[in-house]
């Protein structure tokens, strides 16, 4: 098992939340991917997105629907100060997470998290758990307070 997938399990049995992390066969680094491989709707996909704080340094995680887009004004407003697009090499350092494998929780670093209010249309969603080849189910509530997110408007 990767470093990446423990951290997840282990943040997820911290948590309380008794979820199977599943690999799938297929890579699952898109949202659409990612409901194909376990059958779901593409909003049940909780895509993780992660911005930078160019002048703070700080990562913010955006836990949005997989068919939503973060909106970058709307998720500024809400993180207090502008926002840049996270590149790979600051995901990787920051959250010890490849980009198409960013799980929701288990971060090296703690995020300043936001959570797409859509999930909870759900009874069950499903976000990466590690590796672009790892998923793990949820009830979207649990999910949210184990990732220790807002609700908050900011999709387009």
């Amino acid at each position: 098992m990767s470093k990446s997938v423990a951290r997840v399990r282990s943040a997820l049995e911290a948590a309380g939340i008794a979820a199977e992390i599943r690999e799938m066969a297929e890579g699952t680094r898109t949202a659409a991917a990612a409901a194909a491989a376990v059958g779901c709707e593409i909003d049940q996909i909780a895509k993780s997105v992660i911005f930078r704080g160019p002048d703070s340094d700080a990562v913010f995680l955006f836990v949005t629907a997989g068919g939503n887009r973060v909106d970058p004004e709307k998720a500024a407003a809400l993180a207090g100060e502008p926002l840049a697009p996270a590149d790979a090499g600051f995901v990787r350092a920051r959250t010890g997470f490849v980009i198409g494998g960013v799980a929701p929780l288990g971060h090296l670093e703690a995020p300043r998290a936001f959570f797409d209010p859509r999930l909870s249309d759900f009874p069950q969603i499903w976000a990466a758990a590690g590796t672009p080849r790892h998923l793990f189910s949820s009830a979207p509530d649990a999910l949210r307070l184990a990732a220790g997110a807002e609700t908050g408007a900011f999709t387009e």
